[in-house]
């Protein structure tokens, strides 16, 4: 089937955050909802533009509704969790829910032919992403290894190195990471811009050339990753494979304020009060 519509979306989303346990992360939603709703690798590949799939845009615009019809509510990290009225709710009515958004103070107009809401929440954050990952992508070989060093330096990485030897099985460098400042892992990393999806052959390659070499690997890339590919990557009795895809580096860069500076703006929000001019 074809990835539905955002306003499709608002019932899957809603059920994989109350199959998992009342919160999640974007990665673990996207991954609840492509199983109830049985999508395809096609399905789930499709872009919208850019480096966003249909299915992380459309369901992006479903979380924002339901965040603003009262059901979800999101922190910092990222992580998305039901509200108290959300507990109680297991599915909506889509209509009911356009409309109570659509008519309050955080109105949206409807625009494009799949009547698809803009609006500067959505609309500015893929921007951005969108056009840093043009930039990283357009930027030298060698300075994307040293943008990925420099990014597992500020993460927390010592012993960072680029091996730069051909025919290492994709392997680009090496480094330590320490957790609690007591247990250290040996991580192997691949940096690759990848223009498209990375699929699951990929994965396999380099869990081959890290046996025996490291606890764990990672890769960043500037693509995506298919659903194969992430299984992969945490197939059970498998070396453990970490995946950084183009929109984790984007955030990762504005986290760390890696060429990326955030400005906060200053909002007033003016009301009025008629009650009070009535009663002078």
């Amino acid at each position: 089937m074809a990835v539905p519509k955002y306003d499709e979306l608002f019932n899957p989303a809603l059920q994989a955050l109350h199959s998992l346990g009342g919160s999640s992360s974007i990665a673990e939603m996207e991954e609840e909802v492509i199983k109830t709703l049985n999508l395809s690798e096609t399905d789930v590949a499709d872009l919208h533009k850019g480096n966003t799939t249909k299915l992380s845009y459309r369901l992006a615009w479903a979380r924002t509704y339901l965040k603003r019809f009262g059901l979800l509510e999101n922190s910092s990290r990222g992580v998305w969790s039901l509200t108290q009225r959300g507990l109680a709710t297991k599915s909506v009515d889509k209509k009911q829910v356009k409309d109570t958004v659509q008519n309050s103070k955080f109105q949206v107009n409807i625009v494009g032919s799949e009547s698809e809401e803009e609006n500067d929440d959505v609309s500015e954050e893929y921007e951005w992403k969108d056009r840093l990952l043009e930039i990283v992508k357009h930027i030298s070989p060698d300075s994307f290894e040293r943008l990925c060093m420099r990014l597992l330096r500020e993460s927390g990485f010592t012993h960072v190195t680029v091996t730069g030897k051909s025919g290492d099985g994709g392997i680009d460098g090496k480094g330590v990471v320490k957790l609690g400042g007591l247990l250290s892992f040996h991580v192997v990393f691949q940096c690759k811009r990848y223009k498209d999806t990375v699929g699951s052959g990929v994965i396999r390659d380099f869990r081959g050339a890290m046996q025996g070499r490291a606890d764990k690997g990672l890769i960043i890339s500037t693509g995506t990753f298919t659903r194969d590919a992430r299984q992969e990557a945490q197939r059970d009795g498998a070396s453990p494979i970490d995946l950084i895809d183009g929109e984790m580096l984007t955030e990762k860069l504005k986290e760390l304020k890696l060429g990326v500076r955030v400005e906060e703006k200053i909002i007033e929000d003016i009301i009025i009060k008629e009650d009070w001019f009535s009663n002078l």
